[in-house]
């Protein structure tokens, strides 16, 4: 099976062609350098000449409050970026896994929201991905949506990477507690969308690891788990202003995982002692 993959550069693409290369699969990963995926012509000639299986569509933009105001370049990217992507699948009948995020939902409530729920965002940021999951749908019938949260990846910057390296200079930190959610590390998503392109269960999913916590309590692993001496002060929202909206409830249901025969991810706190011992290998 020949896969071809989006955002390479960034975290999830990244494993997604490492998972792939480690299976034996014919994949290959692409950045911005290699292709424009805001330049139409240039999308579908790209997809034409590689001719994959299937295309795993990681790239976006996901600079959440910087999207506040640049709402132009995080609409090309995101909505017209997947338009183009989509359509050149649809052009050569390939299958379209697409990557989206908690960010769809209002973030209201506290029970999880299911596949079927109706997406209500209220950032810029979730509006482009609501507006692109949209666009994969009317344009090719042989796809995949998934919906992840929190994400964190060998290969960029995320959430543990930024307690770390705060812990090198503080003993005590101010960490939202209000706001929950699931981690997900992008190893064991990216094993689970590979095994979804090479099979026929179209759709929308929910994917991240299993169980919820707040960042504080993420947090609070985190340390425990590098052994590190830190205080987690929990604080709300409102204590933390950000020029995005951040949801309160992140939390998704995996129902339709399950229901289609797909094995759930591990549990968070795995996921974060296996992506430690990661990083250490890493330093090695």
């Amino acid at each position: 099976m020949k896969v071809l993959v989006t955002g390479v550069n960034g975290q999830l693409g990244f494993d997604v062609v490492r998972r792939g290369i480690e299976k034996g699969l014919d994949i290959t990963g692409i950045g911005r350098a290699d292709l424009n995926i805001t330049d139409e012509q240039a999308v579908r000639d790209y997809v034409d000449m590689i001719k994959p299986s299937a295309i795993i569509h990681c790239a976006a933009y996901t600079a959440v409050d910087r999207a506040e105001d640049d709402k132009g370049n995080c609409w090309d990217v995101n909505v017209e970026g997947t338009k183009y992507l989509a359509a050149a699948a649809k052009n050569v009948g390939v299958k379209f896994l697409y990557v989206s995020t908690d960010y769809v939902f209002d973030g209201t409530g506290e029970s999880p929201f299911l596949e079927t729920d109706l997406p209500n965002p209220v950032g810029i940021y979730g509006a482009t991905k609501y507006e692109a999951e949209r666009q994969v749908q009317d344009l090719v019938e042989e796809h995949f949506i998934v919906r992840i949260s929190w994400v964190f990846g060998i290969n960029g910057n995320n959430f543990i990477k930024t307690m770390l390296k705060l812990a090198e200079s503080r003993k005590e930190l101010n960490v939202v507690g209000d706001q929950i959610g699931s981690p997900t590390y992008t190893y064991d998503v990216a094993d689970l969308m590979l095994e979804m392109v090479q099979g026929e269960e179209y759709g929308i999913y929910h994917a991240s690891n299993e169980g919820f916590c707040s960042w504080a309590e993420f947090s609070i692993e985190i340390f425990k788990q590098a052994e590190l001496d830190m205080k987690v002060h929990s604080i709300s929202t409102e204590e933390y202003p950000t020029r995005a909206v951040r949801p309160k409830n992140s939390r998704m249901s995996k129902e339709k995982l399950t229901a289609k025969g797909f094995d759930l991810l591990p549990p968070w706190q795995d996921a974060v002692k296996r992506y430690l011992n990661e990083l250490i290998e890493e330093v090695k």
